[in-house]
């Protein structure tokens, strides 16, 4: 299948420049397309054209067989459909095998997230005392009291943070950029890492642009983050299963449970849809009953 083993590149590039999707994102689509290839040739299809939307659905079926969930098989799907409307707007091919190549119905599963009792035992955790506790503080303040994803904290440069008009500059998903307000306490323990603890981290790469860097003044990695984040959760006593994500899932469920407009925490979280958002009443809604079942003397 060489016509499309060519196009790959150019759709990858397409992805990039045009679509300006997100590396990782860009990375999953390739990684689906060449297992895609790999199985059409594999079936002895020389050519992308000899492929019908029969072929696919057999393949997709393979997949099922093989333990893959339905999330990923949605996903698989979207990147071959995708590819099939760019091999035909391109001309490599003549018909495109996926019109009313149904997605599978997904199975909606809510958010894990913590109480606001095991993030303030979090965020209390590291110990103060010590440099690398003073940054993990602030990266904690930050993390939980933005929402933001992993990678756009360990994407975050010093330029980006604006201590004294309140607020950080996030730059997501296709490198969108959304502005986010900070609360005081994580206005306070980053100034606090940024005054004491940072320079000495940095001490031999003055011009770090990284906010958040390791004990070599280099950009902190997102292994490093999880890795410290697993090691305040072990000491604060949590039992449940802890990663960056969950304290952004935690993040946008506090704010409704508290009264926020979903269109404003659809901002704060960078959602290009309020549809994604909306997951977070349905974890608000399941809060409550469990606190109903539990206390109420006729549940």
């Amino acid at each position: 299948m060489k016509d499309s083993r060519f196009a790959l590149e150019d759709y990858m590039h397409f992805l990039k420049v045009e679509r300006q999707l997100a590396s990782n994102t860009i990375i999953s689509y390739k990684r689906d397309l060449v297992e895609y290839m790999d199985a059409m040739e594999r079936a002895g299809y020389q050519t992308i054209d000899h492929v019908d939307r029969q072929v696919i659905l057999e393949y997709l079926h393979r997949l099922k067989e093989g333990g893959k969930s339905s999330r990923t098989i949605s996903r698989h799907i979207s990147s071959i459909r995708s590819f099939h409307q760019f091999l035909l707007r391109e001309k490599v091919t003549t018909q495109d095998p996926t019109v009313h190549l149904e997605l599978p119905k997904l199975e909606q599963k809510l958010p894990r997230v913590l109480s606001v009792a095991e993030v303030d035992r979090l965020i209390a955790s590291p110990d103060r005392a010590k440099p690398q506790g003073v940054r993990d503080h602030a990266l904690l303040e930050i993390l939980y009291g933005t929402g933001m994803r992993v990678s756009e904290l360990i994407g975050l440069d010093m330029d980006d943070i604006h201590l004294s008009m309140g607020f950080v500059r996030i730059f997501g998903k296709g490198g969108k950029e959304r502005i986010v307000p900070l609360g005081g306490k994580a206005i306070e323990a980053c100034r606090r890492y940024i005054d004491e603890a940072r320079p000495g981290f940095i001490a031999k790469q003055r011009h770090a642009e990284a906010l958040f860097v390791n004990m070599r003044g280099a950009r902190l990695t997102r292994q490093g983050c999880w890795k410290l984040l697993k090691g305040h959760s072990l000491k604060a006593g949590i039992q449940k299963e802890l990663t960056p994500h969950i304290l952004r899932h935690s993040f946008a469920t506090h704010l409704i449970e508290n009264g926020a407009d979903l269109r404003a925490v659809q901002e704060m979280l960078g959602h290009a849809d309020i549809s994604t958002t909306q997951i977070y009443t349905h974890v608000s809604r399941s809060r409550l009953k469990e606190v109903y079942v539990k206390f109420h003397p006729r549940a």
